[in-house]
């Protein structure tokens, strides 16, 4: 081919890939888009039950001590009611006809020491399950403030009732010789030591009911 013949042949038309998808019909793919979002972060596993969770351990420990104290205390104010209401002596002087009987009754401070004792008790033993509850719940923070406001009166109540209750036992062991009151101790054996047992026993339930408000405070303070 000469010179002449191959700059008069027309130049190659290029077509693009594009046109020849669209005279096809068919609609280039776009190219994939690059993921830049990350993914999606595995949720927490939860284990265990919700009210036995590991930050809850303290809480719980004091609340389980809150109810072996309740128990504990149970039992002396218990003890103080029935020993104060048995307590009952008859002494005999000279001939059956001429006797002297000394009963708690008689008494008012130890007729209230012994209502008080009674209640004590009685409100001791109600206060378990709430106290329970605490122990399986420790965040149950209405239970605790109930269980303070309570314990608080029982420690007023049964404050007032022992110490009531001393000044008489005291009395009746050493009377009083400005007044002219002779010590009955000396006659009545057994009801000065049923009435001087009650009335130690009630203190050492003051002493845990005075640990247990304390121990509540700490409990509520915490949360």
């Amino acid at each position: 081919m000469s010179t002449s013949e191959a700059e008069a042949a027309p130049a190659a038309t290029v077509i693009p890939i594009d046109d020849v998808a669209r005279h096809h019909g068919k609609a280039p793919a776009p190219p994939p888009a690059a993921s830049s979002a990350a993914p999606p972060a595995a949720a927490p596993r939860k284990t265990g039950l919700p009210f036995f969770r590991r930050a809850d351990r303290g809480s719980r420990c004091v609340a389980l001590v809150d109810f072996v104290l309740r128990i504990a205390a149970f039992g002396p104010t218990l003890a103080a009611a029935i020993a104060t209401a048995t307590s009952d002596e008859t002494l005999s002087v000279f001939t059956q006809f001429f006797q002297f009987r000394a009963r708690f009754d008689d008494f008012p401070a130890l007729l209230f020491f012994m209502v008080a004792n009674a209640i004590a008790a009685g409100y001791l033993v109600l206060s378990l399950p709430f106290s329970a509850a605490v122990v399986l719940r420790p965040q149950a923070i209405g239970l605790r403030h109930l269980l303070l406001v309570c314990d608080l009166i029982m420690v007023g109540m049964l404050t007032a009732a022992a110490a009531a209750a001393a000044a008489i036992v005291e009395l009746a062991h050493s009377g009083n010789v400005r007044a002219n009151w002779v010590p009955i101790c000396m006659q009545f054996h057994g009801f000065c030591q049923r009435t001087s047992g009650s009335v130690v026993a009630s203190f050492l339930a003051v002493l845990v009911l005075v640990f247990l408000v304390i121990l509540a405070a700490f409990a509520i303070r915490r949360r």
